[in-house]
């Protein structure tokens, strides 16, 4: 993952049910001008939040996109924890982001 234009505040959980680091999550800051790029491993959740509004991102997956096979955990879900920095923000989010169950009912 990487922001080309603007920033953005990147996010992984790890849901991988074997891993040490299950349901532990990192988060950086990407912009044009830090110029980094995040990794996500297979088996952990994505997000992201917009800093700026003209952001733009740029990814690259292992596999085809197949929008049916789609899921995902609550932005907010409290077994996670993520501090996102929206304070301040007007938070706009798709439906399908704003109606995903706690990972504790997936």
């Amino acid at each position: 993952m990487r922001c080309t234009r603007g920033a953005i505040f990147d996010v992984a959980v790890d849901l991988r049910p074997a891993s040490p680091t299950r349901h532990r999550w990192a988060g950086v800051e990407l912009t044009q001008d830090n110029r980094s790029s995040m990794y996500v491993p297979k088996g952990c959740a994505h997000g992201f939040l917009t800093l700026t509004d003209d952001a733009e991102v740029l990814y690259m997956m292992d596999e085809p996109y197949v929008g049916e096979a789609a899921r995902g955990v609550r932005w907010n879900d409290p077994a996670f924890g993520v501090s996102w920095p929206a304070e301040g923000l007007e938070l706009t989010m798709s439906e399908r982001d704003r109606t995903y169950s706690d990972v504790g009912q997936v």
